[in-house]
């Protein structure tokens, strides 16, 4: 058995959710989000919670069971208080610019990238801190993350876009090789 799957999940209080078969929709006060589940599962509320209940036994029904629980909770944590990750530019010249809800970005190319916000992704610019906000957990994600592809941070200099906390392991450069 998910030990995961197994607990009920406490529904917030501002949080509405509806059922339909294998269609899970919650709304709440920042938005709405909504997410097809395996038809393995089957989704309740009882008692101001929801429970998950397997329709059969099996290994894949423990992977799938405490996966999906776990994407209740982001959903329901998500149209209450939102997730965001942030992002920092390393470098001299790299700068980043709010246009409209895209980003315009200097990263030492020869021209400016330009980077499309997806649809419920938001973006603010704070000097060399990007923060990418939204209501989905995995739209956040995804997008902080090809965001971060557009120049990873090298390990010569440390230049480039990076999470902020993130540690970059270091190379030493021919100096240090040649002098050995």
């Amino acid at each position: 058995m998910s030990r995961l799957g197994k607990k009920p999940i406490l529904i917030p209080a501002g949080v509405t959710i509806e059922i339909s078969g294998s269609r899970f929709r919650v709304k709440g006060p920042k938005g709405e989000l909504e997410r097809e589940f395996d038809s393995i599962l089957n989704l309740e509320v009882k008692d101001g919670a929801v429970c998950l209940v397997p329709r059969r036994e099996g290994g894949e029904v423990k992977s799938i069971w405490g996966t999906s629980a776990a994407l209740i909770k982001n959903m329901m944590a998500g149209v209450t208080g939102g997730f965001s990750k942030k992002l920092e530019l390393v470098g001299i010249g790299f700068k980043a610019q709010l246009e409209g809800r895209d980003l315009s970005l200097a990263l030492g190319f020869s021209h400016p990238v330009k980077f499309e916000a997806p649809a419920g992704i938001d973006f603010q610019v704070d000097k060399n801190i990007i923060t990418v906000s939204g209501i989905d957990k995995e739209k956040v994600g995804l997008a902080a993350a090809r965001l971060r592809e557009l120049k990873k941070p090298e390990p010569y200099k440390g230049k480039g876009i990076r999470y902020v906390g993130e540690v970059v392991r270091r190379k030493a450069g021919k100096k240090a090789v040649s002098a050995a």
